[in-house]
């Protein structure tokens, strides 16, 4: 099979984006467009809920070829919620998930929600706003919650890279590990953004950082152009 020049690739790129999103569940594709340059690819149009704008992303780069997602979709609600509404929900959902301390607390201001408090670990700042995010009425997340410093923990390193080793969904032999106090330093080359957001969550697991510094950059493989009989819409 050949390999696609940059316009080809783009094209091929921007067309499987579209085909994926047509074809997850997740996500009313509708009112989205799509463009490729260089496997960047920017979605644009409307859709009518935050976890759907993010589901959006998410199906786009497990895409082959796309390397950097820019997310201009606008979050239009097909019903308006008031604020109370929208605050009591993500009050209950909070409570729903165990992990996620009382200290953490939640703004509500015309749909747009800010989180606050001190968490245990990167983890389960990640799962506040993931349990925000689906709450019907929500146009987008900011979370300020920061990771409480814990103690000195030894060989934090070794013990980060034994997770990389043990997760399916990566290859640790591409990642670099850098361990400086409470911050993690990533780098390295793997071939998917699937793989690189797999590197960074197995890390967020880690007692005592408070802070991912992820510098791994998604090299993916030349994008092939596909064979004749392969339709493209």
């Amino acid at each position: 099979m050949s390999t696609a020049n940059p316009v080809q690739a783009a094209t091929i790129v921007r067309d499987a984006v579209v085909q994926q999103l047509e074809w997850d569940s997740e996500v009313d594709a509708t009112d989205i467009g799509v463009t490729a340059r260089g496997g960047v690819v920017t979605l644009t149009g409307f859709i009518d809920t935050y976890a759907g704008k993010l589901a959006a992303e998410r199906v786009a780069k497990q895409v082959r070829g796309v390397r950097a997602v820019a997310n201009d979709i606008q979050v239009r609600l097909r019903l308006e919620r008031t604020d109370p509404e929208i605050a009591a929900d993500i009050d209950a959902s909070l409570r729903l998930r165990p992990a996620i301390p009382e200290s953490v607390q939640a703004v509500v201001h015309s749909g747009h929600v800010t989180l606050t408090g001190r968490v245990p670990t990167f983890f389960v700042r990640a799962l506040a706003s993931e349990a925000v995010r689906h709450v019907r009425g929500v146009r987008d997340v900011v979370n300020y919650c920061t990771v409480e410093p814990a103690a000195s923990v030894r060989d934090l390193r070794r013990r980060i890279v034994q997770a990389l080793h043990r997760s399916a969904e990566v290859d640790a032999r591409g990642v670099a590990i850098d361990v400086e106090g409470s911050i993690v330093r990533l780098e390295g080359e793997v071939g998917s953004w699937a793989e690189m957001e797999a590197v960074e969550n197995a890390v967020m697991h880690a007692p005592g950082i408070t802070s991912v510094d992820n510098r791994i950059t998604v090299a993916p493989h030349a994008v092939p152009v596909p064979p004749v009989d392969v339709e493209i819409c």
